[in-house]
């Protein structure tokens, strides 16, 4: 039965074949016209091409080969595209849309073939241009691609300013809130200097909506009288029109205002030592905000987090910070999540599985945070192909994680990373990683067969221009000469950069000396003296830059409480504390920019 189906199906075919067949013979296929249109390619280059050897007319002549030169570069065929573009100048048509779409290729190609800063010289279209509203939105979009390749966000955001003028109004919300997005990593200094700009209204206005949100995002009323102010000002901005959504929450959130403060933190046993500079640090807060009316209560969590939390609520405390240890923070999380509890709380600690609840906060001078920023500081110096240098411990595995992870984010591509061992195995590492090993066995090899008066000096890797370095102190004592030995004399400079956990307590200068020429992230306290860092100096003489960093984070705890509410509702908004430039998450986690120095003459000085 099957087979007499397929036969029957096979003979149907076979005269519906011969009944077209019979049809075309009588009647010719019409041509299919090749759309001369420069808004989109719909085929491959060979056929505009043709298409062009056709044409009479020169114009469009012109359109059919700058389709074919795009249709190569979407495939790939720089060169190709390249030689139809060089060909076609000595008598290309002078009409602006031809001269337009003539740079535009040219750029693309400059852009793939060199670099985007190469690609925005010369990718400029005159304003005595008169061009379609397509073009002038290809022209807006491209280039704020290049800047954003570039690093350049106020440029980047100038562009996307003025592509959402020549969009549909559906396209433009789109670009608008892109535009939203690329404002918050800014600082309110940056947004300041270029928010008066005239010749770009709507440019401005986002910067001057940008900078009020960051500015008075602390006081509801302060930012709802600006930005009544700026509305009133910029009435037809899209900004205006719509105000972006999370600073409509930062409008309704309700700033915490605590009367009664409960620190958990451990005050006795062999983990007072550290929470003793929180403390302190806590407390120095206190009395520089004189904060009259609230009352801060120390908790002892050494007695037990079960048995302070009971106390604490017993007091009716309306806001809890603390406790430090990452144990003590997981019990808590269980205790107000039996007990439901809404107490706004500020851990002084993170977890790994964060179930993100409104009212918790989680702040934390943590090594791979500190990993990950600077993965950004390193991506925003201009840095290509960076390798990672790191322990091979649990805390340099989580810190070049965390810097990978970062990365990938920012430049789409993936770090390379070696872990090193103490030792002789750490010159081992740094040989293997640099492709020193593989050239001096090369050496051998040559002098085996030439002769061993062969002169050779090995070859260190050309295609890395960073390294990043989760080390300790005691480690980049060594690390660092172990690098330098290892760069051939042909390499060109690399960059190198470490974190906090490096940083030497003494101020030896012939150990510092060994580190020249290394960055290095810290805290911006501990960056520039001041009489405050002075003071704290003569008080506790003997505390390491460790302790500082806990004084600190106290510190900022405290000045951060009526902070909260706001920060987290609306993301962009950046507190400058002790201890960085200070965001918060959605999930509530507290996110630290450090500031950086680099070691000269054995001398680390801010950057």
């Amino acid at each position: 039965m099957l087979k007499r189906l397929t036969a029957t199906k096979i003979v149907c075919a076979l005269l519906l074949s011969a009944f077209l067949a019979g049809c075309a013979s009588k009647t010719p296929l019409p041509t299919i016209k090749i759309d001369s249109s420069l808004v989109s390619v719909e085929y491959a280059a060979t056929k505009y091409l043709t298409a062009a050897k056709n044409s009479a007319m020169p114009e469009l002549r012109d359109r059919y080969l700058l389709l074919a030169a795009h249709a190569y570069i979407n495939d790939g065929n720089t060169e190709a595209a390249k030689s139809i573009l060089t060909s076609m100048l000595p008598n290309m048509v002078t009409a602006d849309t031809i001269k337009a779409e003539h740079l535009y290729l040219t750029t693309r190609i400059i852009d793939k073939t060199q670099s985007a800063d190469v690609a925005l010289a010369q990718f400029n279209y005159p304003q005595q241009w008169r061009l379609p509203l397509w073009q002038m939105a290809t022209y807006h979009q491209y280039k704020a691609q290049l800047y954003k390749r570039n690093n350049q966000p106020i440029d980047q955001v100038r562009q996307l300013s003025l592509l959402s003028q020549y969009l549909p109004k559906d396209e433009a919300v789109l670009v608008n809130d892109d535009i939203w997005q690329r404002l918050q990593p800014l600082h309110e200094a940056t947004l300041h200097a270029f928010m008066n700009d005239t010749s770009n209204p709507i440019f401005s206005g986002w910067l001057q909506l940008a900078y009020i949100a960051k500015h008075y995002a602390v006081s509801p009323s302060q930012l709802v009288k600006y930005l009544g102010q700026w509305q009133q000002q910029n009435p037809n901005h899209p900004g205006a029109v719509k105000l972006p959504s999370d600073l409509e929450k930062a409008l309704s959130a309700k700033p915490y205002n605590p009367q009664k403060i409960a620190v958990l933190l451990p005050l006795s046993g062999s983990r007072a030592s550290v929470a003793a500079p929180i403390k302190q640090g806590i407390v120095a807060s206190y009395i520089t905000r004189h904060n009259q009316g609230v009352k801060i209560q120390f908790y002892d969590t050494e007695k037990g987090i079960e048995q302070v939390y009971q106390q604490a609520l017993g007091d009716n405390v309306d806001f809890i910070i603390g406790p430090l240890f990452s144990n003590d923070v997981e019990k808590a999380l269980a205790i107000n999540e039996q007990a439901q509890s809404t107490i706004p709380q500020l851990f002084l600690n993170q977890v790994e599985d964060i179930h993100s609840q409104p009212n918790q906060f989680y702040f934390s001078l943590s090594p791979t945070q500190e990993a990950s920023d600077a993965a950004v500081k390193m991506f925003n110096d201009g840095i290509k192909n960076p390798l990672i240098f790191a322990s091979n411990n649990s805390i340099g595995k989580r810190m070049a994680t965390s810097f990978a992870q970062a990365w990938q984010q920012k430049a789409d591509t993936e770090v390379e990373i070696h872990y090193y061992d103490a030792g002789d195995k750490m010159k081992l590492t740094v040989k293997d990683a640099l492709g020193v090993k593989d050239s001096e066995a090369r050496i051998k090899r040559m002098k085996e067969i030439l002769g061993s008066t062969l002169k050779a000096d090995f070859r260190s890797r050309q295609d890395i221009d960073a390294i990043y370095m989760a080390s300790s102190a005691k480690d980049l004592i060594l690390l660092k000469p172990f690098l330098d030995v290892n760069f051939s004399i042909s390499s060109r400079p690399i960059a190198l950069y470490t974190s906090s956990r490096a940083r030497i307590n003494t101020d030896v200068r012939q150990n510092m000396r060994e580190l020249n020429g290394t960055m290095l992230s810290d805290i911006p306290w501990l960056m520039q003296s001041s009489d405050e860092t002075r003071m704290v100096a003569e008080l506790w003489s003997r505390w390491s830059n460790s302790k500082k960093r806990l004084f600190v984070m106290g510190f900022d705890a405290y000045e951060l409480i009526n902070r909260l509410a706001q920060m987290r509702a609306f993301p962009g908004y950046q507190h400058p504390g002790r201890s960085g430039m200070l965001t918060v998450t959605p999930e509530g986690v507290i996110n630290r920019q450090l500031s950086w120095g680099k070691y000269i003459n054995g001398q680390l000085k801010p950057l």
